[in-house]
């Protein structure tokens, strides 16, 4: 690979990390608003079906971008994005910390009150998330190169949802154990959003499953890359 495509290969690295790291936060800031997607009327243990917290939206990204790093750029990038999004996890809270114990003006937009009920929970929240975000991102990059291996680069689709579905429920099932444990929710929502969680993601995931086709087309025709080559930019 020449030098300038080189440079490209690192700026779309940065970029798709970019992308994964403001995902992660952003799902960690929102996740107290829930939403109710209704293509169905079912209850599941005293749940509806698809009651959902919007954090849920963005964070199916992250897994489709360390799929698409993880086909282009390999397993040690991957987990350099997962690693990077750790600490920006940390650092996001720490701001919110830092923001939530200024006292307000008494004229301000949001007070102290509204400040603390909108990202009172967050500290707790995002560390639950870190927990079961490093258990289900190492675990989804583990899994998709193993299937790469096993199928020496072909079936994509195969080893891209395979791999999510398993850490998405890895995911599902330990935010919300710590989000019950620490009384944010309910145990009797327990079930009902573990199987809407799941469900929703896994619906996602085969969703995305031909945008990754696309990033990893459109990454081997611009460099040239052979079925199971991938770029090294370091």
């Amino acid at each position: 690979m020449n030098a300038g495509k080189k440079i490209l290969a690192r700026k779309l690295y940065l970029i798709l990390a970019s992308l994964f790291i403001t995902s992660l936060v952003v799902s960690n800031l929102i996740f107290q608003k829930f939403f109710y997607w209704h293509p169905f009327d079912i209850e599941i243990f005293g749940e509806k079906l698809f009651y959902l917290s919007v954090g849920i939206l963005p964070y199916p990204i992250t897994f489709l971008i360390t799929d698409l790093i993880s086909e282009i750029y390999g397993k040690k990038k991957a987990n350099q994005v997962v690693t990077v999004g750790i600490f920006a996890a940390i650092f996001s809270t720490l701001i919110i910390y830092v923001a939530d114990s200024v006292p307000a003006m008494e004229n301000s937009p949001v007070d102290d009150l509204l400040f603390r009920k909108v990202f009172g929970s967050t500290i707790i929240a995002v560390l639950s998330s870190m927990l079961s975000y490093l258990f289900a991102q190492y675990i989804d990059i583990h899994i998709y190169h193993f299937w790469k291996n096993l199928t020496m680069g072909r079936m994509l689709w195969l080893r891209n949802n395979f791999s999510t579905f398993f850490s998405q429920f890895v995911d599902t099932f330990t935010i919300l154990f710590l989000l019950c444990i620490t009384n944010i929710l309910s145990w009797d929502q327990f079930a009902g959003l573990l199987i809407s969680g799941f469900l929703f993601k896994v619906l996602v995931a085969l969703v995305d499953t031909p945008f990754l086709y696309l990033g990893v087309y459109l990454f081997r025709r611009k460099f040239s890359l052979k079925v199971n080559e991938e770029i090294n930019i370091d």
